[in-house]
């Protein structure tokens, strides 16, 4: 990550500014020092190389400065909601309080879960579905930080044929897709966008199959696309491959992911992520949650807060950050309105 997305992640921890959306709810006792955090991933884990570790170095960077204990608990593939509320319900009886939820799937099962267990604060990433008067909804604007990965494939694109391939068909995804879209389209209104799901609801192993990741991307660079952004969890790594193979470039996201170790192999072709810091929602949370200012309802993560970004790690946008910018000003201003479906 880049010195200015470093500095950008500092001045959004724990601010007041990086959220908006409903405050009732709001806990005005302080919390207990040594707060018993619990973790619930979505299907890959910490590990994954995407979301899930991207919420665990929020965790982590809570057990190190606000000096928490954490219990973390992982979702397996093809499991039933069933068994998401017993892992809510798992960590809500150990005496864990706060629970995060990473990831949409845990709408539902947190629901119940949340009710069952009133004096226990809840988060979940990524759902503003769940409501209750315990549960805070870290949401992000993924569609903002898409349209500048968008503008970047077109600006480098040289065949004007580009691809997207989205883990899940769900309107997470779809904002993506459509930032993705938009960004690519305002540089070159004219440029070809593959666009292939690997998996339909209610499968969502669309975000753990790297050979499915491979598969979709591999028939994109065949017919002709030489960028492909993924937006597909764990299957990304499939995609990476694809790129290396095609002598392509890809686009990470979530993480910065050509600075990550688990993809040292493919960041010569990692051109550029689009990074959703989801670190600093879960760190914000758990800061809130032990100064006693936790707030239910969504806390909205944005361009304009910090809360969605391009990395440069690599320098293979260098000379196109100037335009990229141009556009990152442009969407905060308001000057331009991205779609998200």
């Amino acid at each position: 990550m880049g010195g200015a997305l470093l500095m950008a992640a500092a001045a959004c921890g724990g601010g007041d500014d990086t959220t908006t959306g409903a405050t009732a709810g709001a806990s005005s006792a302080p919390a207990a020092a040594g707060a018993k955090v619990g973790m619930a991933y979505d299907i890959g884990g910490r590990g994954d190389g995407s979301f899930n570790d991207a919420a665990a170095r929020g965790l982590d960077q809570a057990e190190s400065e606000l000096k928490i204990e954490k219990k973390e608990l992982e979702a397996t593939a093809g499991e039933t909601d069933a068994q998401k509320e017993e892992r809510l319900r798992l960590l809500a009886n150990g005496g864990y309080n706060p629970v995060i939820a990473v990831g949409f799937v845990y709408s539902g099962p947190l629901v119940k879960v949340a009710k069952e267990f009133p004096d226990v604060k809840f988060a979940i990433v990524d759902d503003d579905a769940a409501k209750a008067a315990n549960i805070t909804n870290l949401m992000f604007a993924e569609e903002q930080g898409s349209f500048l990965v968008g503008a970047a494939a077109a600006l480098k694109s040289e065949k004007g044929n580009i691809g997207f391939v989205g883990g899940v068909d769900v309107p997470l995804i779809h904002k993506f897709e459509a930032g993705f879209e938009a960004g690519a389209k305002a540089v070159k209104p004219d440029i070809k966008i593959q666009t292939k799901y690997l998996t339909q609801p209610p499968d969502f192993g669309g975000f753990g199959d790297p050979a499915k990741g491979k598969t979709a991307a591999t028939g994109m660079y065949d017919a002709g696309a030489d960028v492909v952004y993924q937006a597909a969890g764990g299957s990304g790594a499939g995609v990476f491959e694809a790129a290396k193979a095609a002598n392509g470039m890809a686009i990470g996201v979530d993480s910065d992911q050509a600075a990550l170790p688990a993809y040292a192999d493919f960041k010569d072709v990692i051109m550029t992520s689009m990074i959703k810091k989801v670190d600093v929602a879960v760190f914000d949370f758990l800061k809130n949650f032990t100064s006693g200012t936790v707030k239910a309802g969504p806390a909205v993560y944005d361009l304009k807060a910090g809360g969605v970004d391009y990395s440069t790690t690599g320098g293979k946008i260098d000379d196109i950050k100037p335009k990229i910018d141009e556009y990152k000003q442009k969407i905060i201003s308001g000057e331009i309105t991205v779609p998200s479906s």
